[in-house]
């Protein structure tokens, strides 16, 4: 008797083992539905859009609605493609949305689990976070804004020499800006090898984070596969050589006594404070680089793009410039608040053509239910930035170029709109502050200064075809025709100071 109650209990402790197994690992019930979404494959789920996926997913949205699901594997995405829907998501549910998805390709492999923009959720992602914030915080932005105004003069004297390289100057200026803040590194012309190094490594990340280009992600088994993943290793070692090495010049500086000022130098001397590893350090100082010249020269790019395609709103804003400053001084950040249509003219371009195009990708840390359907606890979500920008009730005539959209019945800055340039909620870009600073004080510089024109001869292609298909776009060559609005050999004078007013109200 005693053997059968001890076999019975024995029956028993499995069977209540088992339901606990199939109760954790079951697929919970969920209340709500998923949103809708295309069909797939009834094992491997949904085809991720091998190239311009923002663009397919804008066409998703517009036949599934404005947040829409698709199932890759065991994965769940989620994609938003209208403004609203973002704010009500992207925003107000950002705490539970502020985690990243795992990335073995660009996160572990290609960065070495150290980039900021694809970090987890969690107490390492707060430390880098507060690091980069106390440099990058509006009072601290304001700092840079004499370097920003000296280099972006430097880039004004670039494209009057050279008009056929404007791409290429526009990246120097953000490339030389940056290298500045971050390294107190001298202006350096785009050809450097140091500059070219960086691009390099950019080009790579931003090939890499473009969702579906690796299959590892959505299958992890596959990094085991023999010399599937010795490009992105590869690649790895060559940018965590390029961080380290950059930053121990500073940090050797930094012993002498030497070094100047910058982002790097305030890192090493709180590095305990934040509790930074040295290769966190290297990375955090690098990404910096990566995130804001990357993104700044494309904004710049295509600003000049729109004001050549559109004639009359760049009148508008050089007729505020000419009111409100003149041609006998440079335009300055003092002048911004009194510059509404210099400001309106640079939130448009970054709508008309959003720079980070189908933005990044955000995890969800629980489950959130929006008008009836069920965002579950770890799926992808991605807010589009490319269907987001042509939101009809959110943009009236989005296709149009418009920067009166952003302006009030009074003429000022609407506080009601805005636009997901930075990303959303607790994963917004730290740099913005500087960023804006950049895009403002070099669209009111060369709209000042030019009128910028398309060749009739050669068109310009400005469908999203003609930009590159990577996470932060670049436009594909494209011709300008730069016409000097002072004349006469004065805005030479006024770059090379020669014109006192000028020169001491742009340094």
């Amino acid at each position: 008797m005693l053997d059968f109650d001890l076999r019975q209990q024995a029956f028993l402790a499995a069977i209540t083992t088992l339901i606990g197994v199939i109760v954790v690992y079951a697929p919970r019930r969920q209340i709500h539905p998923l949103p809708p979404g295309p069909p797939g494959h009834w094992l491997f789920g949904n085809k991720l859009p091998k190239s311009y996926a923002p663009e397919q997913f804008a066409k998703w949205t517009e036949e599934y609605g404005p947040v829409f699901s698709l199932k890759q594997g065991s994965q769940i995405w989620i994609i938003i493609g209208r403004y609203q829907a973002a704010m009500d998501i992207m925003e107000k549910e950002g705490a539970a949305l502020a985690d990243r998805p795992r990335s073995i390709s660009a996160g572990e492999i290609l960065s070495g689990g150290m980039r900021v923009v694809v970090a987890g959720a969690g107490e390492r992602l707060r430390r880098l976070r507060r690091a980069l914030h106390a440099q990058l915080q509006p009072k601290s932005a304001e700092t840079y804004e004499a370097l920003q105004t000296t280099n972006a003069k430097d880039m004004l004297l670039d494209v009057l020499n050279d008009p056929k390289n404007h791409q290429m100057h526009a990246k120097r200026y953000a490339a030389s800006t940056i290298l500045s803040i971050t390294y107190a590194h001298p202006p350096t012309p785009l050809t450097s090898p140091l500059v070219r190094s960086i691009n390099t490594c950019l080009s790579h990340f931003g090939a890499a984070i473009r969702p579906g280009a690796y299959l590892v992600d959505t299958y992890p088994v596959l990094r085991y596969v023999p010399g599937y993943l010795t490009q992105l290793k590869a690649w790895h070692e060559e940018e965590r050589t390029l961080f380290e090495g950059v930053l121990g010049g500073v940090r050797e500086e930094v012993a002498k006594g030497t070094a100047r000022p910058c982002f790097a130098k305030f890192l090493i001397e709180h590095q305990a404070e934040y509790g930074l590893s040295d290769r966190e350090l290297a990375y955090v100082a690098g990404s910096m680089f990566g995130a804001g010249s990357d993104t700044t020269a494309s904004a710049i790019t295509i600003m000049m793009m729109a004001a050549a395609l559109h004639p009359e709103a760049q009148a508008r804003v050089q007729d505020e410039l000419d009111v409100v400053v003149g041609r006998e001084r440079l335009p300055t950040f003092d002048d911004q608040a009194i510059l509404p249509q210099v400001t309106a003219f640079m939130l448009e371009s970054l709508r008309w053509r959003p720079v980070s195009i189908g933005g990044f990708t955000h995890r969800a840390m629980r489950d959130v239910v929006w008008n009836g359907y069920c965002i579950p606890a770890g799926a992808n979500v991605i807010g589009n930035h490319w269907a987001i920008a042509n939101d009809p009730t959110a943009f009236p005539n989005p296709q149009q170029f418009d920067p009166l959209r952003w302006l009030n019945e009074e003429g000022h800055i609407r506080d009601d709109l805005r636009f997901c340039t930075y990303g959303f909620g607790r994963r917004v870009c730290p740099g913005q502050h500087v960023a804006n600073r950049s895009i403002y004080i070099s669209t009111a510089l060369i709209l000042w200064a030019f009128r910028l024109h398309e060749n009739p001869a050669a068109p310009i292609d400005a469908s999203l075809h003609a930009f590159s298909d990577t996470a932060n776009i670049h436009a594909k060559p494209f011709e300008l025709q730069f016409e000097e609005r002072l004349g006469g050999g004065v805005l030479r004078a006024v770059l090379s100071g020669d014109t006192s007013e000028g020169s001491d109200s742009s340094s």
